[in-house]
């Protein structure tokens, strides 16, 4: 378990520690009671315990015990202490305090190693579920092919090999993502950058698509400036935003992509007019296997792996709320002059 802490650790020991000592002063006042003064100095360790780091959890017993000795023992306002009873009570205190510690750490492993076991499950599931399709469909035409081809014209040869075609593709970039979110999960995701043109990546993202799917229309300035991107990843990002934007638009309205530059970036708004996302959804719809509860087309990993990679470019993504149909919004650095 890592036992470094960061502001925010800091922070809430700060916090509970002085709660705790206010509480504790107020408690002594009113009641006189050394076990009440230990019982609320041991509930702030275990709120620290279960969210900070052990070693914060023991810094604070002891810490605790040294104002428990100066504030609430006699002699008062000294680092002496004579009674039996006293002792007895600040030893019991540490010891539960650091068993309270041990406790909590082995709790947080054993949540994170349940946290992995779910991770693969869903994998195990979305592997399961969104490759079968693919397959099936594959599988079915080329067996149909094989099977009769003696007995199709050459217009049902070519529909058969074009829709398997179609689901090879659909299956290789439900690989690339599965591979992509993958090396997320694990923090392998190395950006190599090169200086390209964004109108150029998103015309090759356009041509990705079948050509029965026209529904797309590009709006942007042709003196837009060059970026500084790795070309596959961000056309995967890409392609993965626009492939969501056209399962969920209308049949016969048109996806729109704008591109723009402003002073922060190359802006790349993606708009459909299909169903207005939720604030949940549109809150939640990046995170990993997230699917809205209507949905029956995958299990919500496209758009997190379009983020991770827009986030490894040091860029954003974000769903922005507009009155009907869902946006997504695109932020990319541009090439700033001197670079290279």
């Amino acid at each position: 378990m890592n036992n470094s802490f960061s502001g925010r650790d800091i922070f809430i020991v700060s916090v509970s520690v002085s709660c705790a000592l206010i509480s504790s002063v107020t408690l002594d006042f009113w009641l006189g009671s050394t076990i009440a003064v230990l019982l609320i100095m041991q509930l702030s360790i275990v709120v620290i315990a279960f969210k900070c780091p052990s070693v914060m959890a023991y810094i604070a017993a002891v810490l605790e015990a040294l104002c428990f000795n100066y504030l609430f023992t006699a002699p008062r306002y000294s680092f002496e202490m004579f009674q039996s009873d006293d002792i007895l009570n600040l030893v019991v205190f540490l010891i539960v305090a650091f068993t309270t510690s041990q406790l909590a750490m082995r709790f947080r492993l054993h949540q994170s190693i349940i946290g992995q076991v779910q991770m693969r499950n869903r994998i195990l599931l979305s592997v399961s579920h969104d490759l079968r399709t693919p397959l099936a469909a594959i599988i079915g035409n080329l067996s149909t092919f094989q099977e009769y081809q003696s007995k199709l014209n050459d217009d049902q040869k070519q529909e058969l090999l074009n829709s398997a075609t179609t689901e090879s593709h659909r299956l290789h970039h439900y690989i690339e993502n599965l591979l992509q979110a993958t090396k997320q999960t694990h923090g392998e995701v190395y950006v190599s950058k090169t200086t390209e043109s964004a109108i150029n990546i998103v015309e090759r993202v356009i041509a990705r698509f079948s050509r029965a799917t026209p529904n797309i229309e590009l709006h942007a300035d042709r003196s837009l400036v060059l970026l500084p991107l790795n070309r596959a990843l961000i056309e995967q990002a890409l392609f993965n935003v626009l492939d969501n934007a056209l399962r969920y638009s209308p049949k016969n309205i048109p996806v729109s992509i704008s591109l723009m530059h402003q002073s922060d970036g190359l802006i790349i708004d993606i708009y459909n007019q299909g169903e207005t996302p939720t604030a949940e959804d549109a809150e939640h719809m990046f995170e990993l296997f997230y699917s809205t509860a209507n949905s029956d087309s995958g299990t919500g990993l496209g758009l997190s792996v379009a983020k991770g990679i827009i986030t490894a470019h040091q860029g954003s993504i974000a769903c922005v709320r507009v009155d009907h149909g869902c946006l997504i919004r695109i932020t990319l650095p541009v090439l700033n002059e001197g670079d290279c």
